[in-house]
This record gives structure tokens, C-alpha cells and sequence, in this order.
């Protein structure tokens, strides 16, 4: 995808704005069921061992605690101040990294590994050696060039020394929530952050060697203005992170309860939500980030853009990602593994995941095995999140279907987009215009087949469209 997006209407882009699936997976996490557990699980994991050439492996590592709550939060995290509880998160930590390990053969590479939250660096940094070193103890790291070792970073409680640690523990990519820089946005969510601690981070992450960097953005929190949000986007794009995801604010207080402590008065109308957005994208855009897809940018060099240009992008639940060769494992209190053509989920709940350890089981409590038609939507999708194009005539030959025929119902419910230019359907492929760029989710929809069935309970995968 090489063409800006472009929001020039509105009262379109209104209609559009309903509540939709990110797409991190397919089919999302919310129809996931318990009928698929540790032997479901295991079983996976033996026969994607046995693949003729077996994947490479990805290790998303969840760490659930967070110092004080951020009002906007969606995301499964643990207020607390007690460091004590790290330590004894990380002896179940260490149980299951063990227990996982030996599902997998070991010659095979570890290519990426992720520490997301929650707040990962609640964990000192020699807590976090320790992690590493418990993985690497556990798993065959691949070579140091192309071993992405990255963190989510919450700047208020890192300092350059810290980085400086990291690095040598061998992360070698940060990704940094900013959110917004106005004062009195960042009082209205509880998440005060200066510009000074946030820019002594990257800078500390340069100095060290960090292959990347990416900064997280949210519009349509409460306060915000077109100035103050103008502003921190100017403040950003001159820190010039490597990445920076603009997400869109979905206030959902009856799902999360710290979205309660929200003053509903204070967020800004719909128009007022678009016009913020339109603003990020014209302020990255004419800074020389490419627009990657979804709510992300990167500058033109970055590997997200790189990849991109050269069909490799993938999309997963730690989002865009160059390892389209992997399979994901996920450890830690909610984490989702993918293996093979199953997904599964540990407990969202730390007591439910700590008693399955503490009684020796691995902690997987639901998932699902992947039926051929949801591989094949799964690929469609996958295609249009990553390179905003549905390959027609690559999903005829590999699932021996006539497309025309097998999603007669999703081209009935494409028409509308169509008409609306969101979408141009040619005979070869699908491709989102300029004008669906921002609305892929709207497009993917179109395809699910799960939309069609009874809604399932919300989780934070699901959002406002814009």
C-alpha cells in the first residue's frame, strides 16, 4: 500500500464508524471456546514440529502489572505498587516458559521475542535478564541480525540507565505510549507525562543501538483539541520515532471500568474525533512517514515499510510484524498463542492462570482449531490488513474455490462500500482505494463469517471503527 489515505467526506465516514474487530487474528479471540484446551493445545504444537520444513517460533511474553490505571485502558492489567508481586509472577513465569519449551523441538529458531503489558518494565531490569535468560535457557535464539528482542515502555518509570541495560540484555526494539502530550489531556486520563522524560528514552534507545523505535498516539480522548493534538504531533514527528500508531479512543465504560472515571462531556463529537484523525494523518504524512495500514506509520526505511513494499508484512496480536514465518506462542496471564491452524488463550484472570501451574497443567483454558473456510478467510483478511488488496486469483488456486461463487454473500455486502468508493472489484483482485484505506476493518467484514452469528461478550479487540 503506497497511496496516503484520504478523508474527504464526512457524513461517510460517519455511517462507517460502528464497532468492528481489529483483525489481529481471525477468527477474533471472542470465538474462541473451552473446548479446546492443553491437549488441543499440545497436539498442535506435535504436529507443527512435524511440518516438512518446521516454522520459526515467536514468544510473546505478557507481564499484567501497571503502577497507577490510565482511564482510557482496555488492555488485562493489575493496579498495584507491590513489586513483591513481580517476583512472584515471574516463579509461575518461569514454570510455564518451561513447561511450553518442551512442546516445540528445540532446533527449532526463536525469531522474535515480545514483552507487552500491562506495563513490562514494572519488571526491573534484572528482572527482565532473568526472563531472557530463562528463554534463551528454554529456546534456540536465531541469528543477532534478525532477532527482533522488543518492550513496551511506559517512559514515566525508565531511565537512560535502564535502556542502557536493556540493550545489553540484547532488546533491541521499544515501543513508548505517549497518548497525548497536553496537560490537561493527560490530567482528564490520569497518565502525566512530560516531553523531556519521553524524549530521553529515545534518545537513550539510539545511543544504545536500538534497531527501532515506535511511539503510540490516541485521538478522541477526553480534552483533546485540533491545537493540542497538533502540537504533540509536531513534537513527535521532530523526536522522529521510527513508527508511530495513532489509535482511536472507543469509550466503552460498561467494559471497563476505569473508562468510568471519564467525563463523557469532555470527548470530542464525532466530527470533532475525524477531524483529529485527519490531522494526524496530513501531520505524519508531511513528515515522510508511510502509512502502513490500520492506525500505523512508519518512515520509509523502517522494516515495517520495507517488508511491506516486498509482500511480507504479517498482522498478529502484537500487530504489524515482519515474522510471517512464525508460529506465535503466548506465556503469561491472558497471553494467545498461534500454532499452526489453532489459537488458544491462557486465563484472563491471575488466579485461574496461576492454579493451572501450580497444578502442573499449561494454562490454556479455550481456543480453537481453524476449519479450511476460516484458513481461507483468514487469508483474505490477513492479505487486505497487510497490503489493502484481496488476491482473487492466489485464493482461487490455493483453496480450489470460484471466488465469485464461494463469497457470493460477501460481494453482495461489499457493494455498498463499492458504491461508496471504498473498494474497487476487478476481476483479478479487490483492492481498498485511497478512500477505504482507513476503513480496511469496514472492508473485512464484509468476509466474516462470525459477524453473521449471535454477538459474542465484547473483549478490547473489538472498537470503534474510526
Amino acid at each position: 500500500m503506497d497511496i496516503a489515505p484520504t478523508l474527504c467526506d464526512t457524513d461517510l465516514l460517519r455511517r462507517y464508524d460502528v464497532p468492528g474487530p481489529r483483525y489481529t487474528s481471525y477468527p477474533t479471540a471472542p470465538h474462541f471456546h473451552g473446548g479446546f484446551g492443553e491437549r488441543e493445545f499440545r497436539e498442535a504444537a506435535a504436529a507443527s514440529n512435524g511440518d516438512p520444513i518446521p516454522r520459526r517460533l515467536s514468544l510473546y511474553v505478557h507481564v499484567p502489572f501497571c503502577e497507577s490505571p490510565c482511564f482510557y485502558c482496555g488492555c488485562n492489567r493489575i493496579i498495584t505498587r507491590d513489586k513483591a508481586r513481580g517476583e512472584a509472577y515471574l516463579a509461575r513465569l518461569f514454570r510455564e516458559i518451561d513447561l511450553v519449551s518442551q512442546c516445540f523441538d528445540r532446533d527449532r529458531e526463536l525469531i522474535q521475542l515480545h514483552f507487552g503489558g500491562g506495563t513490562p518494565n514494572f519488571l526491573s531490569p534484572v528482572q527482565l535478564r532473568e526472563v531472557v535468560e530463562t528463554v534463551r535457557g528454554h529456546f534456540r535464539f536465531g541469528d543477532a541480525r534478525e532477532m527482533d528482542l522488543s518492550i513496551e515502555l511506559d517512559p514515566r518509570h525508565v531511565t537512560p540507565a535502564d535502556i542502557a541495560v536493556l540493550a545489553d540484555i540484547g532488546f533491541n526494539r521499544a515501543s513508548l505510549g505517549v497518548q497525548d502530550f497536553d496537560i490537561a489531556v493527560q490530567k482528564a486520563v490520569n497518565r502525566e507525562q512530560s516531553v523531556e522524560e519521553t524524549d530521553a528514552v529515545i534518545q537513550a534507545c539510539r545511543a544504545n543501538g536500538f534497531r527501532s523505535v515506535n511511539v503510540d498516539l490516541i485521538y478522541g480522548l477526553p480534552k483533546q483539541t485540533l491545537e493540542g493534538f497538533g502540537t504533540t504531533l509536531d513534537i513527535v514527528a521532530a523526536m522522529r520515532p521510527d513508527r508511530v500508531a495513532v489509535y482511536g479512543y472507543a469509550h466503552m465504560p460498561n467494559l471497563f471500568r476505569a473508562q468510568n472515571q471519564i467525563i463523557a462531556a469532555d470527548l470530542p463529537d464525532p466530527e470533532g474525533k475525524l477531524a483529529l484523525l485527519q490531522l494526524a494523518i496530513r501531520k505524519l504524512t508531511d513528515a515522510g512517514y508511510v502509512y502502513i495500514g490500520m492506525d500505523h506509520f512508519a518512515l520509509p526505511d523502517d522494516e515495517l515499510a520495507t517488508s511491506q513494499a516486498r509482500g511480507g508484512l504479517h498482522r498478529n496480536f502484537m500487530g504489524y510484524t515482519t515474522h510471517a514465518d512464525s508460529d506465535l506462542i503466548g506465556v503469561g496471564v491472558s497471553a494467545i498463542s498461534h500454532v499452526g491452524e489453532t489459537f488458544s488463550q491462557n486465563p484472563r484472570d491471575l488466579a485461574g492462570w496461576q492454579a493451572a501451574l501450580d497444578e502442573g497443567r499449561l494454562p490454556v483454558f479455550r481456543g480453537m482449531r481453524l476449519s479450511e473456510d476460516d484458513q481461507l478467510r483468514a487469508d483474505l483478511i490477513q492479505a487486505l490488513m497487510c497490503h489493502g488488496t484481496i488476491p482473487i486469483d492466489a485464493l482461487e488456486r490455493r483453496y480450489d474455490i470460484v471466488f465469485a461463487d464461494y463469497f457470493a454473500e460477501s460481494l453482495r455486502k461489499l457493494a455498498p462500500l463499492e458504491k461508496d468508493g471504498l473498494v474497487r472489484v476487478e476481476r483479478h483482485r479487490i483492492v481498498a482505494t485511497s478512500r477505504g484505506r482507513l476503513l480496511l476493518r469496514n472492508i473485512a467484514m464484509c468476509f466474516d463469517r462470525y459477524l453473521a452469528e449471535p454477538n459474542p461478550v465484547a473483549t478490547p479487540r473489538f472498537s470503534r471503527a474510526i
